[in-house]
């Protein structure tokens, strides 16, 4: 882990390293070892261990779509099971990301397909990571729902139909990584519509692609100050923030050696932590 990363930071994702297809490349051989220097360092530091993902349309491992419909149910079941059981401390995990159209994961029709909700094979992921984590946030995570109309539109009926249907969803996840295109106050009115849910929602996946210094702590002020005081808001998630090491070009708010830009100075100064 970086130095120095709890001193900025009370919440730990890790990226790459929680997701399925990362863990077990080969059925039945798990490689704990990324996750578990994650966890360890959250335990060590007293920060909080959020987990990305359980089930999703990418990253997943490729022998599962080879199985049968009960083989795969099994190996979902295992896969939340060893998970819950290794990491007992967990405070939030993504169950389900990205929801059609987004994507689709190969196994769908092995844990429940469509249904008589539509959506079955969501709710029974719920149902089994309350199973197996019953301590921990279950969160419903998606991207553009705070951004685009349609993309909210269609991301509002699969939650309400999961929920209906006894998914036991506690909170919606909006990944925002398009939000630094759109007017703050847009963004707030697709926020007041996820909030209609009655569930807390969570910023998962935050990031501002601007090159221009100025530019990127305008929109980091502004937004975030609105995510902060927004009421249905309990939970922010920056998606990295060493520069040149993000997913997206442009998003990084401190350079290698330990200068930030004027985002991240803006930040700290905001939450206190400098």
């Amino acid at each position: 882990m970086r130095d120095g990363f709890a001193k900025y930071w009370n919440q730990i994702t890790p990226e790459n390293e929680g997701k399925w297809g990362e863990v077990e490349k080969s059925r039945g051989n798990k490689n704990w070892s990324a996750l578990d220097r994650i966890y360890k360092y959250a335990q060590d530091n007293n920060i909080v261990f959020k987990h990305h993902v359980f089930v999703w349309g990418s990253q997943q491992p490729d022998w599962v779509r080879n199985l049968s419909g009960s083989e795969q149910q099994a190996a979902v079941r295992d896969w939340m099971k060893s998970f819950c059981e290794r990491y007992p401390k967990v405070k939030y995990i993504d169950v389900v990301n990205e929801p059609p159209p987004h994507t689709t994961p190969s196994y769908k029709n092995g844990i429940g397909g469509d249904g008589a909700s539509g959506w079955d094979w969501i709710v029974n992921s719920f149902k089994w990571a309350r199973e197996f984590c019953p301590n921990a946030i279950l969160i419903l995570n998606d991207y553009n729902n705070i951004e685009y109309q349609n993309d909210h539109n269609n991301f509002m009926k699969i939650a309400r139909a999961v929920i209906q249907a006894g998914a036991p969803v506690d909170a919606i996840g909006a990944q925002a990584h398009d939000a630094y295109k759109i007017n703050t106050n847009t963004v707030k009115g697709f926020i007041d519509g996820l909030a209609s849910l009655g569930k807390p929602v969570y910023i998962t996946e935050y990031d501002i692609g601007e090159a221009n210094d100025n530019r990127q702590k305008q929109i980091m002020e502004e937004q975030f100050t609105m995510y902060w005081n927004h009421p249905s808001i309990k939970g922010i998630t920056l998606w990295g923030y060493i520069v040149g090491t993000t997913w997206r070009d442009n998003t990084g708010i401190q350079y290698d050696d330990g200068r930030m830009r004027p985002a991240m100075q803006w930040l700290m100064d905001f939450l206190d932590r400098n």
